[in-house]
C-alpha cells in the first residue's frame, strides 16, 4: 500500500511539472513573439524619417537568441540571423529553413518595407520544451527501480517464508513418523501375518515422502538426469488408483526418451497437484490428457488436459498466487508450490496455456531437455 501511494504522489508531482512547464513554454513563446515583433517594427523605424539610431541599433543588436529571417517580397532576397550557414547553398537552405519557420510560428509582416520576418524558437525556448519530458522520463525510470527492488525484496522475502514453513513443516513431520514406524515394528511382533500393519507402513512410507518433499522445496534440490516419460508414469500410477474411475486418463507421450535434469519426489509433487485440480474442476468425472512435445530449440513441454468448468483468462495468472483457492477447504498453495517447484527448483516456466469457462483447461510446464546426456 505504501508504494502504490509513493507512485500516486510521484505521478501527480510529475504531471503538476509538465502542466507547469508547458505553462512557462506558452509564456516564453508569447514573449518571444513580442520580441520580435519589437525588432520588426525597429527594422520598419530604420526606414522613416527621422528614426532613433541608437535606439533603433540597440534593440537591433539585443536579439542574440532567437533565429529569423527576414524575406524582402520586392526582391526575393532573404536575410538571416543566428542561423548557422551552409559553405554552399545558401538561398535554398534558408527558403527550407523558411518553410519549417512558417510550419511553426505564423510570420510577422513588415508592410512599410514590403518584408515578412519568419522566426523560430529560441535554443533555451527548445531546451524548455524538453525538459518536462526528460523530467517526467527520470521519474519514471526511478518508479520502476522502486518498483523492481520492491518486487525483488518481496520476492526474496517470500523465498525466506517457504523456505522456513518447509523445513519447519518437514521437521514437525518427523517426529510423529519415527514414532509410528516404531510402533508398526512393535505390532509387527505381536501379529507378523496382520494386513492392516501392511497398509499402516504404506501411509507411513506416504508420509515420510511428503517430509522428503517439504525437505527438499526448502533447500536446494538435488536435480539428476531423468527420462521425462518414466518420472511422469511413475506419479501418475499413484494418482491412477487413488481417483474415480469415471476419469479417463489420455497419454500422448513420444517414445524417443526425453531427458531432463529433474527431482523426482518434487516433479510427482507438481503431477499430483496439476491431477487432483484437473479432477476437482471435472467434479470427478473426465478426461485428462498428458500431452509430451520437444522443440529444436531443447525445450520440452508437458500439457495436462482437463474436461472441467475452465478458468476465466482474468484469473489466469491470479491462480498461481499464495492463498487463492476456489474450493470451500484449502489454503491455495497447491498451484503456488508447483509453480515455485517448477521456476525456482527446475528454472522451468509453468503457465495456463489455454482455458475457457464450460471448455476446459491446459497447463503447460516447460522444461529444457539435457541433450548433453
Amino acid at each position: 500500500m505504501a508504494y502504490k501511494n509513493i507512485v500516486i504522489v510521484a505521478i501527480i508531482v510529475a504531471l503538476l511539472s509538465l502542466f507547469f512547464s508547458s505553462r512557462m513554454v506558452r509564456e516564453l513563446a508569447a514573449e518571444e513573439r513580442a520580441k520580435m515583433e519589437i525588432w520588426a517594427l525597429a527594422t520598419e523605424s530604420m526606414m522613416s524619417e527621422n528614426p532613433d539610431a541608437g535606439l533603433v541599433l540597440t534593440i537591433l543588436q539585443s536579439n542574440t537568441t532567437i533565429p529569423l529571417i527576414l524575406y524582402d517580397k520586392s526582391s526575393g532576397t532573404v536575410e538571416s540571423h543566428n542561423i548557422k550557414l551552409p559553405k554552399e547553398n545558401v538561398e535554398p537552405f534558408l527558403h527550407n529553413k523558411i518553410e519549417k519557420f512558417k510550419r511553426k510560428r505564423p510570420p510577422i509582416e513588415l508592410h512599410e518595407m514590403n518584408q515578412i520576418l519568419y522566426y523560430d524558437d529560441s535554443y533555451t525556448l527548445k531546451q524548455l520544451q524538453i525538459y518536462p519530458y526528460l523530467q517526467l522520463f527520470v521519474i519514471s525510470l526511478l518508479i520502476l527501480m522502486a518498483f523492481l527492488t520492491l518486487n525483488r525484496s518481496q520476492r526474496a522475502e517470500q523465498n525466506r517464508v517457504w523456505v522456513g514453513l518447509s523445513k519447519e513443516t518437514a521437521h514437525q513431520l518427523g517426529t510423529p513418523i519415527s514414532s509410528l514406524m516404531a510402533w508398526s515394528e512393535y505390532l509387527k511382533l505381536k501379529d507378523p501375518d496382520n494386513e492392516l500393519l501392511t497398509e499402516i507402513d504404506k501411509d507411513v512410507d506416504r508420509l515420510q515422502m511428503i517430509a522428503e518433499r517439504f525437505s527438499k522445496i526448502g533447500s536446494d534440490p538435488d536435480l539428476r538426469p531423468a527420462v521425462l516419460q518414466e518420472a511422469v508414469h511413475q506419479s501418475l500410477s499413484y494418482m491412477e488408483k487413488r481417483v474415480s474411475d469415471r476419469v479417463i486418463f489420455n497419454i500422448q507421450f513420444p517414445e524417443q526418451p526425453i531427458t531432463v535434469m529433474l527431482n523426482q519426489p518434487l516433479l510427482a509433487w507438481v503431477i499430483e497437484n496439476l491431477i487432483k485440480n484437473s479432477v476437482d474442476a471435472m467434479k470427478g468425472e473426465g478426461k485428462i490428457t498428458l500431452r509430451m512435445t520437444t522443440e529444436r530449440s531443447g525445450l520440452v513441454f508437458l500439457d495436462v488436459t482437463d474436461s472441467g468448468t475452465g478458468i476465466p483468462k482474468s484469473k489466469h495468472r491470479k491462480i498461481f498466487s499464495p492463498g487463492y483457492t476456489t474450493k470451500e477447504r484449502g489454503w491455495g498453495l497447491g498451484l503456488s508450490l508447483v509453480k515455485r517447484i517448477i521456476e525456482v527448483n527446475h528454472k522451468g516456466r509453468i503457465f495456463v496455456k489455454q482455458s475457457e469457462p464450460g471448455k476446459g483447461t491446459t497447463f503447460r510446464i516447460e522444461l529444457r531437455e539435457d541433450i548433453y546426456i
